[in-house]
């Protein structure tokens, strides 16, 4: 999320309408409110009477449609668009979706959010049976899979290809005649379903985009479920009957909008409840509770709701921050921080002040805010995290995939704390968190995904095996 000063980043944000005078502008309203999800690239593909067009580029999605023109210029009564962030692929034009395929018999336009774990496996076969790929991207297989299988309805052709690929998928389709979503058997990624007052049906991300576009929230997109809309209009199927529900945790830990519901739990409310419950396991004597900007303001009021401490604005961010890249220098990216957070002396000088971050991935943006508060004449800083530590990598989604690029992975709290510079850290349990987001499935931690902290993945690793393997053996120094 390049708006935020952690790194850690979620792939993709998809969206598609159906039904709709003016799709490519609703796409396009939706998109922005999925932009937290990927500032890398953006693209949209309309559907104007059964031909699809599109525009794609690198950038931000006010950036990729900066000309008017290149918005108006998608006609039509659907559209599917998507805002990319790079875990599979590089950062090249090729790899910006949607995905537009055009064969002899039809157009297919194709998003995905997620991250395929024997996509190696299957890129590998598919090339020795003589498959041509244009991108390096993850997402191009499913298509080739639909080519090569000798079933008659397009329908059954994705069902056949979607019980050949693994991992986390939620993904959009579009044909001349229909607009058809899918999401994998575990359901990692969050897909909705909206419909707007003219009777347009709406699939998303996360409900926050319904919000911004004035769509209902009917449902959503169930785990192993195949979504199909048309003028005729919605029909639900399913794919595999395998299924159990496994949403990841960081969906509502940090990744989503706080006025996203995901599973019927609306995001804020859940962080909410991480910093209560952080508060009764880890409390501690302050003057104030301040929270790091912005997914961790619902976390910090919890806490000090829960704790009795008053809560605080001990930090600002910049809203109007561009994005940045990797600096150079240390001195340069401490320039970097800086700019995205300031420390309000007027508040924490001289006083006991408890952090609240959602998550410690490498330490180092820890590590600086402590240090902008102590400048800024903070007399004492303890640090509460609103997870457990981060152990483990992901491979269903999230650009973090050895154990290395994480510091808990090979220290202990006090060393964290050490090395942050905190005068004390602790984070929620894994209970406190399952109990404060609150779902209520009939399957392991609740429905949660929790691999990332204690390395039970719900799923078969496949091409990933090999690297995780290694990476248990990994030994880093932070220090």
């Amino acid at each position: 999320m390049s708006y935020e000063v952690k790194s850690l980043n979620e792939e993709c944000g998809i969206f598609g309408v159906w039904g709709h005078a003016d799709a490519a502008s609703v796409t396009y309203f939706g998109l922005h409110s999925l932009q937290h999800r990927g500032q890398e690239g953006a693209g949209i593909v309309a559907n104007n009477r059964g031909k699809l067009h599109g525009h794609r580029e690198l950038g931000l999605l006010s950036e990729v449609f900066k000309d008017e023109r290149q918005l108006a210029q998608l006609q039509g009564d659907a559209a599917i668009g998507h805002v990319r962030y790079a875990t599979a692929g590089n950062g090249s034009v090729d790899n910006i979706q949607p995905f537009l395929f055009k064969f002899f018999d039809g157009q297919v336009a194709l998003a995905h959010n997620g991250n395929l774990t024997n996509a190696r496996s299957l890129r590998t076969s598919l090339e020795k049976d003589g498959a041509i790929f244009h991108s390096n991207s993850d997402t191009e297989i499913l298509m080739h899979l639909i080519r090569r299988s000798k079933k008659t309805a397009f329908i059954d052709r994705l069902k056949e290809a979607l019980l050949q690929v693994k991992g986390g998928f939620a993904y959009i389709l579009m044909k001349e005649d229909c607009m058809i979503a899918a999401l994998d058997p575990n359901g990692f990624r969050p897909l909705a379903i909206g419909r707007m007052v003219n009777g347009a049906y709406v699939i998303a991300s996360e409900t926050c985009a319904l919000e911004v576009i004035g769509a209902e929230f009917i449902r959503d997109v169930q785990p192993g479920e195949i979504v199909m809309v048309s003028d005729q209009g919605i029909e639900i199927d399913t794919y595999t009957s395998e299924t159990q529900h496994a949403i990841c945790a960081m969906e509502y830990v940090y990744f989503a909008r706080p006025d996203s519901n995901i599973a019927g739990v609306n995001v804020h409310t859940a962080r909410k409840n991480m910093g209560r419950r952080l508060a009764e396991e880890s409390p501690i004597s302050a003057d104030m509770v301040i929270g790091v900007p912005n997914s961790s303001l619902s976390a910090a009021s919890g806490y000090a709701e829960a704790s009795g401490i008053p809560y605080e604005l001990g930090l600002v961010k910049n809203q109007y921050i561009a994005r940045t890249f990797i600096q150079p220098t240390q001195e340069l990216r401490e320039q970097g921080v800086r700019m995205k957070l300031s420390a309000v002396r007027g508040v924490v000088e001289g006083k006991k002040v408890i952090l609240v971050d959602d998550s410690i991935v490498r330490g180092t943006t820890s590590r600086r805010i402590v240090r902008l508060l102590r400048e800024a004449g903070a007399k004492e800083v303890h640090v509460r995290i609103a997870s457990p530590p981060l152990k483990y990598p992901c491979f269903y989604g999230i650009d973090i995939q050895t154990r290395k690029e994480l510091i808990a992975a090979n220290h202990t709290v006090a060393e964290i704390q050490e090395c942050i510079g905190a005068d004390s850290l602790e984070f929620l349990s894994e209970e406190g968190l399952i109990e404060a987001i609150g779902l209520d499935f009939d399957a392991p931690y609740s429905g949660l995904c929790m691999a990332y902290f204690n390395g039970d993945y719900p799923t078969p690793l496949y091409d990933y095996e090999e690297k995780y393997r290694a990476s248990l053996e990994e030994q880093t120094s932070f220090f």
